[in-house]
């Protein structure tokens, strides 16, 4: 038989989520840390992969990686939970507080994830949009929160492309106003050094993500956590892969928490370049910069087509990300911060390309 069933009605017109990756000479599109880890932390590592058991199954739920992070955050093993990455807890979380007849809340223009996740879920999207600055219209998520009828909500903070966190207030607002679960996607937190998580301790519903791909270099190895109530986190473990954290990415991820004060100066030093790379974007005439408190910068061309821009930047050997045909996002670049020879490289590329 030469033809197969159709798939699950609910692919039917979803488009796939596309990291837009497309090696360049210089890599400023996925908000990576442009530095790999630090060579004390990569010997650690490979004299852990020495003895490792490449024939055995890792455990399941890496609890020597979740020991290690509850201790750095002050919380029980019991408060914690691994993924392949931020974005299998991502998916997670829709399987289980989402579905048929449930609703999830989102603020966009956020990370279009969120709501790929729901729509394959079959979850139900309501949107609070941004005010035109992208701050968060605080009040109206609260009052849609405060109807009863959502049953999770992402806040992101710092918030993915646009750079700014939410604040703490409006947080506890938040908790306070619902029994939703309140997921804030903190892949960004070092960067801006504010964090909620603290709060773990006193709001069941507060579920806060984390990831190792920015901050400490291991985009490649696929590790991020979540931070919650333990009864939050077996609701997790009910719908997650029981493999999904392999050995190799665990044991990498247990040195760099061991290790993780060798990482602070490389932080500093992005947040340097970022107000570096967003003076010298600003002295551009055309170029819109707005405020960020992440690893990147959001910026949006006037005059010109910055989808063409984004092209001719590529031709010069810079990829950065297109959002300008995203809603909300109209004429928009997001443009991670690099090493100064490249913040500085880009900056003179964009200039050239401006002028003429």
């Amino acid at each position: 038989m030469n033809k197969v069933r159709a798939s699950n009605p609910l692919l039917d017109g979803l488009i796939p989520y596309d990291p837009k990756y497309i090696p360049a000479r210089v890599m400023l599109s996925a908000n990576e840390n442009p530095q790999s880890i630090p060579e004390p932390v990569l010997k650690a590592v490979l004299d852990r992969l020495s003895g490792l058991d490449f024939n055995r199954y890792p455990d399941p739920l890496a609890n020597d990686l979740r020991d290690a992070i509850a201790q750095v955050e002050g919380l029980d093993r019991n408060n914690v939970l691994m993924g392949n990455g931020g974005d299998e807890l991502l998916f997670d979380l829709a399987l289980a507080w989402g579905g048929a007849g449930r609703k999830m809340l989102n603020i966009p223009p956020t990370f279009s994830v969120y709501k790929a996740n729901a729509y394959l879920t079959g979850t139900d999207v309501v949107d609070v949009p941004r005010r035109d600055d992208y701050s968060i219209d605080e009040q109206a998520v609260i009052d849609r929160l405060s109807a009863g009828d959502i049953d999770f909500a992402i806040i992101t903070s710092p918030n993915n492309p646009t750079g700014t966190v939410a604040s703490r207030d409006f947080l506890i607002r938040v908790l306070e106003c619902t029994d939703a679960l309140i997921m804030v996607d903190e892949a960004y937190c070092e960067f801006s050094r504010q964090t909620i998580a603290p709060l773990v301790h006193e709001h069941k519903n507060l579920l806060v993500l984390r990831t190792f791909s920015k901050a400490y270099s291991l985009a490649g190895a696929r590790m991020g956590y979540i931070l919650a109530d333990p009864e939050v986190i077996t609701e997790f473990v009910k719908v997650r892969q029981p493999y999904s954290v392999d050995a190799v990415s665990q044991a990498i991820a247990l040195e760099v928490v061991r290790n993780r004060d060798l990482f602070q100066d490389r932080i500093d030093r992005i947040i340097e370049q970022r107000g570096v790379l967003a003076e010298g974007l600003a002295a551009i005439e055309g170029v819109r910069v707005y405020p960020s408190d992440a690893n990147y910068l959001l910026v949006r061309l006037e005059g010109i087509d910055a989808g063409e821009v984004w092209q001719q930047l590529l031709d010069r050997g810079y990829l950065v990300r297109d959002f300008s045909r995203s809603a909300g996002l109209e004429n928009c670049l997001r443009i991670t911060v690099g090493l100064p020879e490249e913040n500085e490289g880009l900056i003179r590329a964009l200039a050239q390309i401006l002028k003429g």
